[in-house]
């Protein structure tokens, strides 16, 4: 089980091999804050622990490796979610992948309903620091397009609820429909993305007062 000491010495590692913060944040699947909290204390630079009122950033990192690192493990959890999926719409024949991690479970999910695949890379994945909003994301040309089609969107975990808010609106933008949307972990609870439904497999819900 990896603790925060782990998380420090895996987010120093991947700033090393030159990924941004943004894709840190998605490999460890924690908020963009958080990644750059974790690489700021693999520099030193950072307040320790002890000296924060909150004890740090208040979030949950998910390691779900156990799954991604076998693919029988991984088509059980895409027939699981297409599964949910399923329950909005037999008629979809699209599933938009957010990159990195939620491509292998869209492409289990797509296996499973027999539909078409497309790739969707949020801005965060440029994000170092500052304002996210002046970045854009894009579509893979090596994938299918969005345009005039009903999707599925597919991630692994959603922590603040931004990357896939920004991935329903890029396919609104591209003249794209999202039905419903599919992650694996969802931290914080919600029913739904800009009126689309969401279906978790998971949910984390934090108990205890963060003060």
């Amino acid at each position: 089980m990896k603790n925060v000491d782990d998380l420090i010495d895996s987010a120093s590692e991947l700033a090393a091999r030159g990924l941004s913060r943004g894709e840190i944040a998605d490999e460890l699947n924690v908020s963009r804050e958080t990644a750059s909290w974790l690489v700021e204390r693999a520099g030193g630079t950072a307040a320790p622990v002890e000296d924060e009122p909150s004890g740090g950033p208040q979030d949950v990192h998910v390691d779900w490796s156990n799954i991604g690192e076998a693919g029988a493990r991984l088509n059980a959890i895409g027939v699981a979610l297409a599964d949910a999926l399923r329950e909005h719409s037999h008629d979809v024949d699209l599933i938009v992948g957010v990159e990195k991690a939620g491509v292998p479970l869209a492409t289990a999910v797509s296996n499973e309903l027999k539909t078409d695949l497309a790739t969707y890379t949020p801005r965060k994945h440029q994000w170092e620091e500052g304002d996210i909003e002046n970045l854009g994301g894009s579509f893979s040309r090596n994938f299918a397009s969005v345009e005039d089609r009903e999707c599925f969107v597919v991630d692994d975990t959603i922590t603040s609820g931004t990357t896939i808010s920004e991935t329903v609106d890029a396919i609104r933008e591209a003249d794209g429909t999202p039905v419903a949307c599919g992650v694996l972990v969802d931290k914080q609870g919600i029913a739904d993305v800009g009126d689309v439904p969401l279906e978790s497999l998971f949910q984390v819900i934090r108990v205890g007062n963060d003060d």
